[in-house]
């Protein structure tokens, strides 16, 4: 298959995915980073790319004013 005829059968996000993978596979065999440094850098990227998670929030069956079922015990 010939370049032109690649670029004829695939997606734009197929093409945008092949040309990822020949620059990196290219930047690896020329010893310009590691695959290694490559995951390092793109698990950088992905971790301040991602939304943050935050932790629920909680909410007490109890109100404001009620000290909750042990308050007696105290």
């Amino acid at each position: 298959m010939s370049f032109d005829e690649a670029l004829k059968v695939a997606s734009r996000d197929k093409r945008f995915m092949a040309t990822i993978y020949g620059m990196n596979t290219l930047l690896i065999h020329k010893g310009i980073y590691t695959a290694q440094e490559f995951e390092s850098i793109f698990i950088e990227w992905v971790n301040k790319k991602q939304p943050k998670i935050t932790p629920p929030v909680r909410h007490s069956r109890y109100s404001a004013n009620d000290r909750g079922p042990m308050a007696d015990k105290a």
